[in-house]
């Protein structure tokens, strides 16, 4: 399989071309003022996407989007830039070169008694990305490996992780959601729903939420909070070489990936994306749950968005 770069967007769910699924991602500096209150939406982009030949999606004004300004789009891209020392210690998994594995994977049918894994929900006015990819792709793998098909909480890790992840609503770092379910665990979402249960779809909806408190209480008084604790036994990160991020998939389930979005990222109507024109805008997770080839031969993988962006033709 030649080196993937691109994702196809389905509903909430769309293909990313390999290589832009990347562990690092990239530091952006602040827009002007100008710029950060302008409309993200943009004619000449849908444009120039739609009349470049190579792009191999279509682009549109996504209603999704239709009230945000820049600055807007950019606080719901919540990955920070990992901080070195939160590298310390945290193992990079390979895997065997010899492992045979299909042209085409999809986790949600692999394993269809699991029905976290297609299940896309939305983070509405937060920042919260980071925490969704993780807590996402940990459920999935509590069902594959144990058989428990259990939702577990977004609202624990984002309210009650703190400084240690990052700020909350206004971005963290996905490693530290992972050593947080190793050091804490995270209860489930019966236990503990996520705080935003409007999105920010209609308009003259204001999408910057706080950051939830952390209550550490069951929302059902029949609940305690510590014995509705899941843990991770550990925390690791896979090489980027996409032949280890495929196995990694195949073998164990869904992991959570970072890449970096630009502007034409919200303009996505259909087809496989990648990168065609604007800025950067920031850096975003997403649960990564297979891959495949398209029709025009372009490798991409399989990704679940927590951005809803209505129906995609």
């Amino acid at each position: 399989m030649k080196k993937m770069a691109t994702l196809l967007l389905f509903f909430a769910t769309f293909l990313l071309l390999l290589a832009t699924v990347h562990p690092k991602v990239i530091a952006v500096g602040q827009p002007s003022e100008v710029k950060l209150n302008s409309r993200i939406l943009q004619d000449s982009i849908v444009k120039r996407v739609n009349e470049n030949p190579k792009a191999g999606w279509k682009a549109a004004l996504n209603p999704r989007f239709s009230n945000y300004t820049v600055g807007e789009f950019k606080h719901i891209l919540g990955v920070k830039p990992t901080p070195k020392k939160e590298l310390l210690g945290i193992p990079i998994i390979r895997h065997e070169k010899s492992l045979k594995m299909p042209a085409n994977f999809d986790a949600r049918t692999a394993w269809p008694q699991c029905s976290t894994i297609g299940r896309i929900l939305d983070q509405g006015h937060c920042g919260s990305c980071w925490a969704f990819g993780a807590v996402e792709s940990l459920s999935d793998r509590f069902c594959i490996h144990f058989g428990m098909d259990v939702s577990l909480s977004v609202n624990d890790l984002l309210a009650c992780c703190g400084f240690l992840c990052g700020s909350g609503c206004d971005g963290g770092v996905p490693i530290s959601a992972w050593r947080y379910f190793v050091r804490s665990g995270v209860v489930t979402e019966e236990c503990d729903p996520y705080f935003d249960d409007i999105g920010c779809s209609h308009p003259g909806c204001e999408p910057a939420y706080p950051t939830p408190m952390c209550e550490k209480k069951c929302v059902k008084g029949n609940q305690l909070w510590s014995q509705s604790k899941h843990y991770s036994v550990g925390a690791y990160r896979i090489n980027s070489d996409p032949t280890d991020i495929m196995a990694e998939v195949y073998k164990n389930g869904p992991v959570e990936a970072a890449f970096t979005v630009y502007e034409d990222f919200a303009h996505y109507k259909s087809g496989v994306y990648k990168h065609v024109t604007g800025s950067v805008m920031g850096g975003h997770a997403v649960k990564l749950i297979g891959w495949g080839t398209s029709d025009d031969g372009e490798d991409y993988w399989v990704c679940l968005n927590n951005f809803i962006f209505g129906k995609i033709i």
